[in-house]
């Protein structure tokens, strides 16, 4: 036994209330180096006759990457409060492994053992709950519709007349999103993620000038105030860019210190670095990623913390918006964050709280900051594997158990997973213009625990490298549109918002993958029913056995067809031993 490979922490993802009777304890081993792990728990003042008083439970494998195995358990203690250790065994030996060290037999003072103190209901992590139903339309509003071109800015081209660059503009406004939004409910949207639509300089706008203006050229505050009550009406949540890392070039504070220089009363706004201010060859101040047009705020300042506190409850008080997504979420000390969520949740107790992270974000997710991160670890493993094709079957799922595992179950729940962006190439130029592999895409996405999100246009087949590609004019021409493709991410949308098994009330694990065929197979399981999913992103004909399925039991399973959303009900004897899965193509089948 590799014993110095056995990992657990009593915090974080390894240790932490699900809800407020519930713990979730991981416990993570060298690959396929144990065969049994069981938990040794009991209250810590539960003694008689000078023994404690414990129980053991077995574990479960939840999944497996190369180099590791994870093991889990959920456990309701009696008191909120435990002591506990793990057993851990294989066909040679066992040990107990405790926060007191390693040991043969089980250590008389508990003193030895992990400890979770109590379990304080207020301590629980608590996003939302509409949220894990929801499925997101991340719209930028320049190049969505246009519907009033007398808010056009200066020079505006018309409609999908020339490629996006940096500079140019369309004239997309709210009043062309609203016009749109029976488009969206259509394709089965709950949600809407809006890029910054504040007053700003740029097409992008994320280099604000005004917080608390929307801008011109997308209309004024009473045209936004019925965006979000024509939304709401259809049953469509609204979330706003919050740019609170750095503000814009024309940013009245920043131009204030431009003007007077060390004698600005603004000065201490922006991480200044000497006097006179130089924007050239790179600005003598914190911006963001050497842009000279972002100066980076200073969140440390008491007048910064409170105009943008203001800015962050204004618009969820008066407009009622449901989210907020924070732009370059990791680069703002963590203690405004804290302060930022106590504000707007005790203006709305359910908005959602977004956080843009690339990396593993865990700081971030103990329930006092974020109520979710931008899921990119989930996005770059899904692109590589189905899109790129430089990621085999193993490495995929090896990558997606280790993102399951990186968060709490419930932070999981929440988790925003997207595929592309405005910051990225679209699926389909990822994918090489291959539609088959986006329709791969789609599916493993919008099967997988969390929030999902689509990409303004994507449904309908639009092609984009990075920016400024992926950021061209919304195709409204039906003749344009890949109408084949939005209708299979209008039946998967229609399945994940329907049925829990499919959809996010049920857990996921991969059950083989196979990288000479670039097959994987994985399984949603409620505890009542069965989802399995074969996907073949190989271009070749695939044959997996049906033992996969683990049916012995059974006597009937039912396939299900997505493209016209009806079902086969088979008989066990009438499924073939092999599976036959075509080339980028996939085969779901559900057992009771």
């Amino acid at each position: 036994m590799n014993k110095e490979a056995i990992y657990h922490r009593p915090k974080d993802n390894f240790a932490y209330a699900y809800d407020n009777e519930t713990l979730h304890l991981v416990l993570r081993t060298k690959k396929n180096d144990l065969e049994m792990v069981e938990l040794v728990f009991g209250d810590p003042y539960d003694w008689i006759d000078n023994q404690w008083q414990s129980v053991s439970k077995h574990m479960k494998k939840t999944g497996t990457t190369s180099l590791h195995d994870y093991w889990f358990i959920a456990v309701k203690p009696n008191y909120r409060r435990m002591r506990y250790a793990f057993i851990c065994s294989n066909e040679h030996e066992s040990c107990i492994y405790s926060e007191g060290g390693i040991f043969a037999s089980f250590p008389s003072d508990i003193a030895n053992y992990f400890c979770f103190p109590y379990l304080s209901s207020i301590d629980v992590f608590n996003a939302p709950d509409w949220v894990k139903d929801t499925v997101w339309y991340q719209l930028f509003p320049e190049r969505f519709a246009n519907g009033n071109e007398q808010l056009n800015p200066k020079g505006s081209l018309p409609w999908g007349s020339a490629d996006p660059t940096p500079t140019n503009f369309f004239g997309g406004d709210l009043e062309g999103i609203i016009q749109h939004l029976d488009y969206l409910v259509d394709l089965g949207i709950n949600g809407i993620y809006l890029t910054p639509i504040f007053k700003a300089y740029s097409n992008h706008k994320y280099d604000t000038i005004d917080y608390m203006e929307i801008d011109p050229q997308f209309g004024d505050k009473a045209t936004f105030r019925l965006f979000v009550q024509e939304c709401h009406q259809r049953g469509i949540k609204v979330m706003l860019d919050a740019v609170f890392n750095h503000s814009g070039y024309y940013f009245p504070p920043f131009q204030d210190v431009l003007k007077n220089q060390e004698v600005s009363i603004y000065k201490d706004w922006f991480h200044i670095w000497n006097f006179p201010i130089v924007t050239k060859p790179r600005p003598n101040y914190d911006t963001f990623a050497f842009v000279p047009t972002m100066p980076k705020l200073n969140t440390k300042n008491k007048e910064v913390r409170d105009y943008l506190l203001k800015v962050a409850t204004y618009w969820v008080e008066t407009f009622d918006i449901d989210g907020w997504r924070l732009d370059v979420a990791n680069e703002v000390d963590h203690h405004f964050w804290r302060m930022f969520r106590q504000a707007v949740k005790e203006v709305k107790s359910d908005v959602y709280i977004l956080g843009e992270i690339w990396h593993d974000s865990m700081p971030w997710l103990h329930g006092d900051q974020f109520d979710a991160v931008m899921n990119y670890p989930f996005t770059n493993g899904a692109i590589d594997f189905f899109a790129k094709q430089n990621m085999n079957a193993a490495t995929f799922t090896e990558t997606i158990t280790s993102v399951l595992h990186m968060y709490p179950q419930n932070v999981n729940e929440v988790a925003f997973n997207l595929l592309d962006s405005h910051d990225t190439p679209r699926i389909l130029t990822l994918a090489n213009d291959n539609e088959a592999r986006v329709k791969l895409l789609y599916l493993f996405q919008l099967s997988f625990v969390g929030t999902p999100c689509i990409y303004y246009g994507d449904e309908i087949g639009m092609a984009g490298d990075t920016d400024p590609g992926c950021r061209a004019c919304m195709q409204w021409n039906p003749n344009q549109q890949k109408q084949e493709l939005y209708r299979f991410v209008q039946s998967l949308i229609h399945l994940r918002k329907t049925n829990p098994l499919f959809g996010n009330h049920s857990d996921i694990q991969f059950l083989q993958s196979n990288d000479a065929s670039n097959t994987i197979v994985y399984e949603k399981n409620d505890g009542h029913h069965r989802l399995v999913f074969f996907l073949n992103a190989g271009e070749k004909e695939a044959n997996i056995t049906r033992d996969i399925l683990r049916i012995s039991s059974c006597k009937y399973l039912t396939e299900w067809h997505i493209q016209n959303q009806q079902a086969r009900k088979y008989r066990i004897d009438e499924l073939p031993t092999s599976i036959t899965v075509p080339p980028l193509h996939f085969r779901i089948f559900e057992i009771v």
